[in-house]
């Protein structure tokens, strides 16, 4: 599971003119399910979201979370986060899961989040989606929580 992660001032998601999900302050992480994903990454990825330290603290360090802020969290589903980009001019989408595996793994991070943090948003899985942000620093990480192979 993938989550490039951005740090914002305020984020929403709409879809077909209507916003679906919308925060202050707080952590944008557009996330994508891979093949082998199951729910030890969902928990890694859920940990991390809520525990990576990228918020200032009094001293202008790096070193608050979400969960010492407050801040909202926006989860966005975004299989292309995945794609094989290695070679040629066009993105392979094979190192993405299939959508079904994607719905049910996004909707797990979903629901881990909603039980773990109080103000936790959504995109619309499979939608077209338009997201509208302001980074704040800028700041945006990468966080891999990937199977191990067989």
């Amino acid at each position: 599971m993938l989550a490039l992660i951005q740090r914002v001032t305020r984020a929403s998601v709409t879809v077909e003119g209507e916003i679906v999900g919308t925060i202050g302050s707080g952590l944008l992480a557009f996330v994508a399910v891979e093949p082998g994903d199951g729910p030890a990454q969902v928990e890694r990825t859920c940990a991390r979201l809520l525990g990576y330290r990228i918020f200032d603290d009094e001293h202008g360090r790096m070193n608050r979370c979400l969960t010492d802020t407050g801040g909202g969290l926006l989860l966005v589903s975004q299989f292309t986060l995945a794609a094989d980009t290695r070679k040629g001019m066009r993105p392979g989408f094979s190192t993405a899961a299939d959508p079904t595996t994607g719905l049910r793994w996004f909707e797990h991070l979903v629901e881990l989040a909603r039980a773990r943090h109080p103000l936790v948003a959504c995109g619309r899985y499979g939608a077209h989606m338009q997201v509208e942000l302001v980074n704040d620093g800028p700041a945006t990480f990468l966080l891999a929580a990937r199977a191990q192979p067989a």
